[in-house]
């Protein structure tokens, strides 16, 4: 009986364990597909802003045009209907607020009841104007004809350069400055925290006295608990300051700030997963290459650290991931500004720091929203390519060892 009770317990145990890991598997399957969901919705909807209408006159031979294009017209940047495939003519813009410059406040209504019928009759008897208004004062005999937008393509959402997701009249949706900046600080802040995590989890691991590392690992893993906004804070109170004054730069917010201050927060969990990684390499292979002649530096080198390489890349891996995924930090100290960054020395914005900064005033199935979800798609695969590319490297070490 007692076996009887100590085989049932065991399954039980076993089928417990099961049903954890299949439901945890499934939720990560679904919030996958939620996120991608969300996502690629975006390459379905149009650039225009929401509940707006681009109108021209019935015998304007341009039916289509890019958000870009849009962007331009408005900005004055093209003035002439030839210039997007239109007749020799100066464009004439017009937008809802200027009705009054055409209508009298008793043409148009005391509740704006006439103003469908005062924007037909505007567009009809004007050849060469590009309106902009909302689409409620769409006249349901529109003498025109609405202008489609492209949607926004693949190619033009990875490699645009402007990112102005509220402008109108079409929003602007080019991540290549965001996907960049991201690289950018997470690259300076990878070249700051592995070199000397590295060395911090050699020292600890092989040449501190048990009672110096005894003191320094707690202290090390206490770093990793501290709240990313106050590294944030000590950055830009510290670093910041500091960039500005030795590089004589108008500002501190810049792509090196945000690298710092990364590399800071990714410190702690490269020392300790390698610290412990190293830790694990066998007395004897030491002691044997130390009998063979070598000595303590060419142990570490040639033993040790090829013997524990799994985990400094798990560590490696670890390190980058809190670089690439972090919000607060780096948006207190980068500047956050969306430009193609050239130099460590120039702000930039990050994914993380977008989504973080512009989700609450997105809503909630629009283009703008689906577009910061496409944003975490991209973050998603730049974290499963820098996983994947960390396990390959690590494989390979091992079949050649």
């Amino acid at each position: 009986m007692k076996r009887y009770f100590h085989n049932l317990g065991e399954k039980l145990i076993e089928g417990l364990i099961t049903i954890s890991g299949t439901v945890t598997s499934i939720t990560v399957l679904l919030i996958v597909f939620f996120l991608f969901k969300e996502g690629l919705g975006i390459f379905s909807q149009s650039p225009v802003a929401e509940g707006s209408v681009i109108a021209v006159h019935q015998n304007n031979p341009v039916k289509e045009l890019k958000p870009a294009e849009v962007k331009e017209i408005f900005d004055q940047n093209i003035t002439n209907w030839k210039e997007v495939g239109g007749p020799n003519a100066p464009i004439k813009l017009f937008s809802i607020d200027d009705i009054t410059d055409y209508y009298t406040e008793e043409q148009i209504g005391a509740n704006f009841e006439y103003l469908p019928q005062r924007l037909n009759e505007l567009v009809a008897k004007e050849p060469n104007m590009l309106a902009f208004f909302p689409e409620e004062y769409l006249a349901k005999d529109f003498k025109g004809h609405r202008i489609e937008l492209a949607n926004v393509s693949l190619g033009d959402f990875l490699l645009g350069r402007q990112w102005y997701p509220t402008i109108q009249p079409a929003v602007q949706l080019g991540v290549l400055s965001l996907i960049l900046g991201t690289l950018w600080v997470s690259l300076g802040a990878i070249l700051i925290a592995l070199p000397l995590g590295l060395a911090s989890a050699i020292y600890l691991a092989e040449i501190a006295n048990p009672k110096v590392r005894n003191i320094l690992k707690p202290v090390i893993e206490l770093l990793a608990g501290i709240p990313s906004v106050v590294y944030g804070f000590f950055g830009l109170v510290v670093i910041v300051p500091l960039i500005q004054d030795l590089f004589g730069l108008p500002v501190g917010e810049t792509a090196l700030a945000g690298s710092i201050v990364l590399g800071i927060m990714a410190l702690p969990t490269i020392i300790s997963v390698s610290e412990d990684a190293m830790r694990t390499t066998p007395r004897a292979m030491k002691e044997a290459s130390l009998a063979l002649g070598a000595n303590k530096w060419q142990t570490i080198y040639k033993v040790i650290i090829p013997y524990s390489i799994s985990g400094i890349s798990t560590a490696a891996i670890l390190g980058i991931g809190r670089a690439i995924g972090e919000t607060m930090a780096v948006l207190m100290v980068t500047g956050n500004a969306s430009v193609i960054p050239h130099t460590f020395l120039e702000p930039v914005r990050t994914i993380p720091a977008t989504i973080a900064a512009e989700l609450g005033e997105a809503p909630q199935g629009g283009i703008h929203y689906q577009a910061l979800f496409a944003l975490g798609c991209i973050l998603f695969l730049m974290t499963l390519a820098i996983n994947l590319t960390v396990d390959f490297v690590s494989a390979k070490k091992k079949e050649n060892r």
